[in-house]
């Protein structure tokens, strides 16, 4: 059975982030449930090419098209659909991963608040002891923000902000996003081959 995947992608800078953990997470092979947040559509027009549609059911068909994944292995809800899967503990994915991640979405998730799908789900997971991956992407960070952070890793949330490292060598701003990308596959148990580990080669 393929490893199930919630992510989430909301509003903060950074969305190569998560639409190349979408390509990674479809190109292993696994089940993805996708959540794109109103703001992070916003911000996908902004900082890439992209023109996504709005309906759940196109943005699935245009994710597909784009990687050659079968519409089985994708799912797409809407901001408000409570009946997903997701929202429930039944249905808890396996693990998931907001990135790239408001601190915003950290304030509701830190506090329950449960306003949306996404926070939902990452409430969810969090209460069934699945890993949440967190991919904050601000800077600086406030005292109210850091005390967030604490809070979640507490209840078991892993916080990854979005520091790529430059040890590999990045010739170009799609290795810096696929840094980021890597460790937070490798924190999912999922193999990579965008960067070596630590003293590795690359492609072991």
């Amino acid at each position: 059975m393929s490893v199930h995947v919630a992510l989430a992608m909301t509003g903060a800078s950074g969305a190569q982030y998560g639409l190349r953990l979408l390509e990674c997470l479809l190109g292993t092979g696994c089940r993805v449930t996708l959540m794109i947040s109103r703001p992070a559509q916003v911000v996908i027009g902004m900082e890439t090419d992209l023109a996504l549609p709005s309906r759940p059911a196109e943005i699935r068909r245009f994710f597909c098209e784009r990687h050659g994944s079968p519409e089985s292995q994708l799912t797409v809800h809407g901001r408000e659909e409570w009946t997903a899967p997701v929202a429930s503990g039944s249905a808890a994915p396996d693990a998931m991963v907001v990135c790239p991640c408001t601190t915003a979405t950290l304030s509701a998730l830190a506090t329950g608040a449960s306003r949306s799908l996404i926070e939902r789900a990452g409430d969810v997971v969090l209460k069934e002891r699945r890993p949440l991956l967190l991919v904050v992407r601000e800077m600086p960070f406030s005292q109210i923000h850091l005390e967030n952070m604490l809070t979640l890793a507490r209840a078991g949330a892993v916080i990854m902000p979005a520091n790529p490292g430059f040890y590999h060598r990045p010739a170009e701003v799609g290795d810096l996003v696929d840094f980021v990308v890597a460790r937070v596959l490798d924190h999912l148990g999922i193999p990579q081959r965008l960067v070596p580990a630590w003293g590795g080669v690359q492609g072991e």
